[in-house]
């Protein structure tokens, strides 16, 4: 067994946590993150382990306790290995989703590498737009005729999503940074399902809307109902989600689908809004203050709120307001040339930037509930980044002996029966199973 690392102590500090509280936490087990230049196990096992400290100290406080009343945490390393590529995971009544579109990957440019995420039907059609190609042999033929950058201006002009390979390590982006409002949020103690006793859930009672996309925003909402929040996604209906990666991230949510441009839509969304405790966001900045929902309006009419935003890029510079995936940022940032050979760029051994982004967010959601609320908290996946290429310290090995298969269950669904990974909170499973995406009612239970 491994006592806590420079890793979870640093993303502890980040999230303003009492440095001697992370001496509670160890993790033990074998890992099958895998080798590699950067260390992603430890990421990815010091990112579980403070929202497992933080789901901890959220509970002995709604329990009465004093906040550095937390016994030791255990981490399983494997449980931690088999969440961070849950989706690869996943069946859905025996059949394995489609990781990646024929049109997303890395393709050789004139000077240098792009690599293009067309996974949603409107991502694709801009990109063939754009390139004038439809296939595979299309894309590549026109890529090649183009510089990267040239390519990835091109195309993302056009809506699509297509980033050049960089060959350096982007600027250094914070890892958390936090905005607190003075107000109190709604008490959490007793009427509101208060956390007493031995296995209650640490957000029993706390309402979490949840405005989030693929994959960092869902993990951390789907962690947080697993924690025992009434976590309810909202959707616009012109905007339609994969059915398999809902099915990945749909644990312990319900999702309802909202027009926040219709009057009637607006006027339900508003009423939710009221009742919510915590709001997570995962569009790229000024994407919901043109609905007047950014985090400083939310904190205006609502001090005592909690708003958890995440974004690709990070939150100023040129790039801050484009979209993003992990992957891309992996490319944009410098990471998948460090991952890469002879043969070109690389991937690190799980979208752990998604991931891990997820469970830092999560995490800070709870620290601050444990605070009293008013706490605006910005997260991004360079930030991540940024934390894994200067700061994380390890070797970025694997632990021998790993197997997913303690961990993998199987449960009914919106969608069929489905195998999924567990959660690596240990001892906790979620309520219930993904509904189908948008089939809810956009209510509070």
């Amino acid at each position: 067994m491994t006592r806590y690392d420079g890793g979870t102590a640093q993303a502890w500090a980040a999230l303003g946590g009492v440095g001697e509280l992370v001496g509670r936490v160890a993790y033990r087990g074998a890992s099958g993150l895998g080798d590699g230049p950067l260390p992603v196990r430890e990421l990815a096992r010091a990112t579980v382990g403070v929202c497992a400290l933080a789901a901890a100290e959220l509970a002995a406080v709604r329990a009465g306790r004093g906040a550095d009343d937390v016994a030791p945490l255990v981490v399983d390393e494997g449980a931690v290995a088999t969440a961070f590529v849950s989706e690869r995971h996943l069946r859905v009544e025996g059949r394995a989703p489609v990781a990646f579109a024929p049109l997303s990957g890395f393709w050789r440019a004139a000077d240098g590498w792009v690599r293009t995420h067309a996974n949603y039907p409107h991502h694709e059609a801009a990109l063939v737009r754009v390139l004038a190609a439809g296939t595979p042999e299309g894309v590549a033929e026109q890529i090649s005729r183009r510089s990267a950058v040239d390519v990835q201006e091109a195309v993302y002009a056009g809506g699509g999503l297509a980033v050049a390979v960089a060959d350096s390590y982007g600027a250094p982006q914070p890892l958390v940074e936090v905005q607190e409002s003075g107000g109190l949020g709604r008490p959490l103690g007793a009427g509101t399902g208060a956390a007493a006793g031995a296995g209650a859930r640490p957000m029993a009672g706390v309402r979490v809307l949840d405005l989030t996309r693929v994959i960092a925003g869902p993990v951390a909402t789907r962690t947080l109902g697993l924690l025992g929040a009434d976590v309810l996604r909202i959707d616009s209906p012109a905007l339609e989600e994969s059915g398999d990666a809902y099915a990945d991230t749909g644990f312990g949510k319900r999702s309802a689908l909202l027009d926040l441009g219709d009057a009637r839509d607006r006027a339900e969304f508003e009423r939710l809004l009221d009742g919510a405790d915590v709001v997570v966001t995962g569009y790229r900045p000024g994407a919901l203050e043109r609905y007047g929902l950014g985090a400083d309006e939310l904190l205006a009419r609502r001090p005592g709120l909690v708003v958890a935003q995440l974004c690709a890029w990070g939150w100023r510079g040129p790039w801050s307001d484009r979209r993003g995936f992990d992957s891309l940022v992996q490319a944009g940032y410098g990471i998948s040339a460090a991952c890469g050979d002879e043969r070109g760029p690389g991937v690190l051994p799980a979208q752990a930037l998604d991931h891990g982004t997820g469970y830092l967010a999560a995490a800070g959601v709870l620290r601050a509930l444990a605070r009293g609320g008013g706490r605006a908290l910005r997260f991004s996946l360079a930030g991540t980044a940024s934390w894994l290429v200067r700061d994380v310290p390890g070797a970025g090995r694997a632990v021998p002996g790993y197997a997913p298969e303690p961990w993998l269950r199987e449960t009914g669904s919106g969608y069929g029966t489905l195998r999924y990974a567990v959660s690596p909170l240990g001892g906790r499973e979620w309520e219930h199973g993904p509904s189908r995406w948008g089939t809810d009612r956009p209510a509070w239970l």
